[in-house]
């Protein structure tokens, strides 16, 4: 998924390790990259924060070696992620190992797959 560019936020829940340190940077929170890798933090790690235990929390607080301000900022910018998932706003983008060739039938499929994945995160929230 990498590749030096951004990970999809539309999939951060199958985010790799590198895809979350790439947000890291993206979000200015990338002091924690080595961190967050060296603890092997990757999207569904994340995914589970908000069903975290305040132990639990304090517990990945100090693991990481975060500041409660940045911790805010990382739920707060998982959180915009998430939103605009389910209202659909995330840009489709074409894969890096995708021919060109292949962009259109990659976006209307891309498009069709975002449709029932939101539908099933609506269900699940």
């Amino acid at each position: 998924m990498s590749r030096g560019r951004s990970p999809e936020p539309l999939d951060f829940f199958i985010w790799t390790v590198q895809d979350v340190g790439l947000w890291l940077e993206e979000i200015n929170l990338g002091s924690y990259r080595q961190s967050f890798e060296e603890n092997g933090v990757n999207g569904e790690y994340l995914e589970s924060l908000s069903m975290f235990t305040t132990e639990q929390i304090l517990r990945f607080i100090r693991r990481c070696h975060m500041k409660w301000g940045d911790f805010i900022t990382l739920c707060k910018e998982l959180r915009r992620i998430k939103v605009a998932c389910l209202k659909g706003e995330q840009e489709v983008r074409r894969p890096w190992w995708a021919p060109s060739c292949l962009s259109t039938v990659f976006m209307r499929v891309a498009k069709r797959n975002r449709q029932s994945r939101v539908v099933s995160l609506k269900l699940e929230a």
